[in-house]
């Protein structure tokens, strides 16, 4: 669509228009060697609702920072040092409240999740459903049609298991990268207290069960493929130790036999 030579998305940062309750919805990027992928995905970000984009590159060893700056990324990041996945969310949200975000969606830029939901998960925030949503691979065969490997699937599923009886919830997974947020949550939750690895995405879904919110969950294709991050068999087993730290930890907390300080309201950054 063009008007007077101007594009939609064009058009939307000159007049500054909120469409979803007047809220600014911002998509960040936690980039790591990404240069083969960020482009697709980019491309099927939906402007008619996202107000801005903000890459954080991990010091990556490819040219995922010229990509972004080629494709159009407004807010390019750069970590002059690898910070480790946790870090880089930690970088990526630290931004988008001082940009004045109040729905924050993360979308790994590898196109692994499709960027078309993002519609959907802001829609349940913007208007009060939930404060939180994540993108699920679990629900309905999204993740084996999409060729998650057999044995991360059944990992993905035992782990989810023991989590649920030890914080007492119902998510089908804990272990997708697809995330929203409200603006009111991430002021709320310790998360520059997490760790700077892969378990951050695991402390900061306990942070928030344990300061009282829901989490929704929809359905979320997903895809497998060469260029898609994954980690491997060391790091994976470090990973589901740490997640079921996370889940021990929750679990004495809430019967006060231990207080961990990553539970303590925000601290300013």
């Amino acid at each position: 669509m063009r008007l007077l030579g101007y594009n939609l998305r064009n058009l939307r940062e000159i007049i500054k228009l909120k469409v979803i309750n007047n809220k600014k919805i911002i998509i960040v990027l936690p980039a790591y060697n990404a240069e083969k992928t960020l482009k697709q995905t980019y491309d099927e970000i939906p402007f008619d609702i996202v107000d801005d984009v903000i890459l954080v590159d991990d010091k990556s060893h490819d040219n995922t920072v010229e990509e972004a700056k080629k494709i159009g990324v407004k807010h390019v990041i750069i970590h002059e040092e690898n910070k480790g996945y946790g870090g880089n969310q930690k970088t990526c949200y630290n931004i988008s409240l001082d940009l004045g975000a109040d729905i924050v969606i993360m979308l790994h830029p590898d196109y692994q999740y499709t960027p078309k939901l993002i519609h959907s998960m802001a829609y349940l925030i913007a208007n009060d459903v939930y404060q939180v949503v994540l993108g699920s691979r679990i629900l309905g065969k999204g993740a084996l049609n999409g060729g998650m490997p057999l044995i991360k699937y059944i990992s993905n599923r035992g782990l989810t298991l023991i989590q649920n009886i030890l914080m007492n919830q119902k998510l089908s997974e804990y272990h997708t990268g697809y995330r929203a947020f409200s603006r009111e949550v991430l002021e709320s939750v310790n998360f520059n207290q997490n760790s700077n690895n892969f378990v951050f995405d695991n402390q900061m879904l306990s942070q928030i069960f344990y300061a009282g919110y829901e989490i929704a969950e929809i359905t979320c294709p997903t895809k497998y493929f060469k260029e898609a991050s994954s980690i491997n068999l060391k790091d994976s087993t470090v990973y589901a130790l740490g997640v079921l730290g996370v889940s021990f930890r929750y679990f004495l907390n809430k019967l006060g036999i231990i207080r961990s300080e990553i539970y303590n309201n925000r601290q300013s950054h």
